[in-house]
């Protein structure tokens, strides 16, 4: 299982930790409210570091938690005021493969996507400049017309472009093909595309 890491991280380094600002991103974009069970999940990170973090965002007065049976559902403090500024910060910063993963899912043919190039290296932790946009590769044999259709909203969202490259399985799985060898050489974000395809898109 890969953890992430715990220092700041390089997208928006006022975090503490890569871990908080993913915790804060779930819970600020889910109209729902998720368990820290859901959240552990969902980031493939221990409960009880994942339980923490979340106590820590409590009693910061950033969440509030809803007892709801023997869950205690995390929601948004929307009275607190710096509440929507950050979710805005957080959807355009560390907050693209989340978004992404929300768009594409249930699209028939996308068999797999990444993010890579300027945001996937920043995401994993190389320092550098601000990206200035984000670069989806989308693999499979998808209608064109239904992935940009679904990404319509994306772009607003996260003020950014979105450039987006479209490979069969065959050409991926092809390792004499530059380009596939200088993608694979550099950072990728895998976007989980297995959730439910009805799962509300986070907001700006």
């Amino acid at each position: 299982m890969r953890h992430m890491r715990t220092e700041a991280p390089a997208l928006v380094p006022i975090f503490r930790s890569t871990l908080q600002a993913q915790v804060l991103l779930r819970v600020l974009t889910d109209d729902r409210g998720l368990t820290a069970t859901d959240l552990a999940r969902a980031l493939g990170e221990p409960q009880p570091t994942v339980s923490r973090e979340v106590r820590r965002l409590l009693d910061a007065g950033l969440l509030r938690g809803e007892q709801v049976g023997r869950a205690v559902l995390l929601r948004p403090d929307e009275d607190n005021p710096a509440t929507a500024p950050l979710r805005q910060l957080l959807v355009v910063t560390v907050g693209p493969s989340h978004v992404l993963e929300q768009a594409l899912r249930g699209i028939p043919g996308v068999e797999q996507a990444y993010v890579h190039g300027s945001w996937a290296a920043r995401f994993q932790g190389e320092v550098g400049p601000a990206p200035g946009d984000v670069d989806l590769l989308v693999v499979g044999s998808p209608q064109r017309g239904a992935v940009d259709a679904a990404l319509l909203d994306v772009e607003p969202a996260l003020h950014r472009e979105v450039n987006t490259t479209y490979l069969s399985g065959e050409r991926w799985h092809d390792g004499d093909d530059p380009f596939v060898r200088h993608v694979r050489s550099r950072p990728l974000v895998a976007l989980d595309l297995s959730g439910d395809p009805a799962d509300p898109a986070p907001s700006s």
